[in-house]
């Protein structure tokens, strides 16, 4: 049966294209080698249990250890009871080690013990009966709070000092986030921070992503078992709008061998690419649903916030920066500045926001269109200024972001327009002071600059122009708008001061400036 590629749950080497997976992390073996106990955090589905699966495998196959992956997810829904939490999740070891390891590896029956001591006794009894030192990796360990995770961290420190006769000579705790920024109360706001009883760790070890050459070797094995080939154009525009984003790139790969070009003699495009990201955007998988539900976190929404807008919050604490980053949603390049990771997340976070305003957007005949149906960009203005005089200051309302509401009515009025025929890039960044959108509509190009004028602050109009000139140069175009919002307070009503008005771009270009 020919393998495919793998969207869901670990990568089996027989089934499915795969890399080779303990290249990703090489001090690893050091560590177990060690007796360390240590974390390995990083953004979901990326290969964290891909890599320690196969490392608890080779560990095991080498016969220096007994090596295995067990979750704490089961423990989840006992998060104020520990003892019920340590039931759960040592029944469920129970039938994961019958499956990883041989026979004469595997734990004896579980010792009777208190609630609280159950998972420390379970360990050191496997410890003491195992005839090879213990290499356990415990995956999902975030998915536990409050007393039940309080209480597995505080058993793994006390038996840490029996190692490795007594206890497992070496455990990870595998998951999304550092161990300080475990939840330790209801909801994502507490952490353990500095307190962490789990302050016996040596290393944070963390999970990049892919790198262009992963790409092409990871999509060139399709090519070798079906010879179905990517092309140069399509790698390179897979890794752009993913940056090497394990699931990402293996999801655009799925859809299009399996669905948008299931041909095996048809070569694949950058153009089958794009269409396989506005899918993979549209159908709102498992992995991209659960990036949106994290927008309404208030650490979330305090950073990706004026992101948006293109200001600097007032502060910006390393712990929530770190959160966004482990989470994924975030990079920080070079220790420079933070950027939304990829192409495809920063299409997510704001077709999401801007989900509301688009619900209640109102019915709007496509004026804009010539009867040719390409985008008339004079009759496209002419359609956006009636309608955000009518119904902008309305629409302000439903937006989840106050600080650029504007920015978000405006995608989704350009969402209406695009809907079937069309896409819309979007650049931001904090401190960069606006947003830039291109509207493409087959053939046409549409670019717009995106600020704010707030009080106490000049006119944006001279920046605007310089800042929508250097864009339009990078797009080689001719012509665009300036869209300025003013939010100064005791302003006139949108129907009385939107207006347009023709400007120059300090290097001649001839735009178009709104103001509303």
């Amino acid at each position: 049966m020919p393998r495919w590629f793998n969207v869901s749950g670990p990568c089996d080497p027989t089934k499915h294209y795969m890399l080779p997976v303990l290249g990703r992390l090489p001090s690893v073996r050091s560590l177990v080698d060690q007796q360390a106990y240590f974390v390995l955090h990083a953004p979901r589905q990326v290969g964290k249990t891909t890599t320690m699966l196969e490392l608890a495998k080779e560990l095991t196959r080498e016969g220096r250890y007994c090596s295995a992956v067990v979750s704490m997810e089961t423990g989840a829904p006992f998060s104020s009871d520990p003892g019920a939490a340590e039931v759960a999740v040592l029944g469920t070891w129970r039938r994961t080690l019958e499956r990883q390891l041989p026979e004469a590896l595997r734990p004896p029956p579980w010792p009777e013990a208190g609630p609280g001591a159950r998972l420390g006794a379970a360990l050191a009894a496997w410890s003491k009966a195992c005839p090879r030192p213990l290499a356990l990796f415990l995956d999902e360990i975030d998915a536990l709070r409050d007393e039940a995770l309080l209480s597995v961290l505080r058993q793994l420190r006390a038996g840490y000092f029996d190692r490795p006769a007594l206890f497992p000579s070496s455990v990870a705790l595998i998951g999304m986030r550092d161990v300080r920024d475990y939840a330790i109360t209801s909801g994502s706001s507490g952490r353990l921070g500095s307190s962490s009883p789990f302050n016996i760790k040596d290393e944070s070890l963390t999970l990049g992503g892919f790198t262009r050459q992963d790409v092409a070797d990871l999509y060139a094995q399709h090519t070798a078992d079906t010879g179905q080939v990517f092309l140069p154009e399509a790698v390179d525009r897979a890794f752009h709008l993913t940056q090497g984003q394990p699931w990402l790139v293996n999801a655009l790969a799925r859809r299009l061998t399996q669905e948008l070009v299931p041909d095996r003699a048809q070569a694949i495009t950058a153009a089958d690419v794009d269409r396989a990201k506005e899918i993979l955007i549209r159908r709102q998988d498992t992995h991209l649903d659960s990036l949106s539900e994290r927008l309404r976190e208030p650490r979330v929404r305090q950073i990706l916030e004026p992101m948006l807008a293109g200001t600097f919050p007032g502060d910006l604490p390393r712990d929530d920066v770190g959160y966004l980053c482990d989470l994924g949603l975030l990079v920080q390049e070079n220790g420079h500045g933070l950027t939304v990771a990829n192409p495809i997340y920063r299409e997510i976070i704001v077709r999401d926001l801007a989900a509301a305003p688009t619900a209640f957007l109102p019915t709007i005949a496509p004026s804009w269109l010539r009867p040719d149906g390409r985008l008339d960009a004079d009759k496209l203005l002419a359609a956006f200024v009636a309608f955000w005089r009518q119904h902008g200051e309305a629409m302000l309302k439903s937006a989840p972001y106050h600080e650029i509401a504007p920015h978000l009515v405006l995608m989704a009025f350009l969402h209406r327009v695009v809907n079937g025929g069309g896409t819309i890039d979007r650049e931001y960044a904090i401190g960069s002071g606006r947003m830039d959108l291109c509207v493409r509509y087959g053939p046409d190009l549409l670019a717009l600059e995106l600020k704010v004028w707030r009080e106490g602050e000049p006119d944006p109009l001279d920046e605007g122009l310089q800042q929508l000139d250097g864009y339009l140069a990078g797009l080689g175009l001719a012509t665009g708008w300036l869209v300025i919002f003013d939010r100064r307070p005791g302003l006139a009503r949108f129907s009385q001061r939107t207006t347009t008005a023709p400007a120059t771009t300090p290097s001649g270009r001839a735009v178009v400036v709104i103001r509303g």
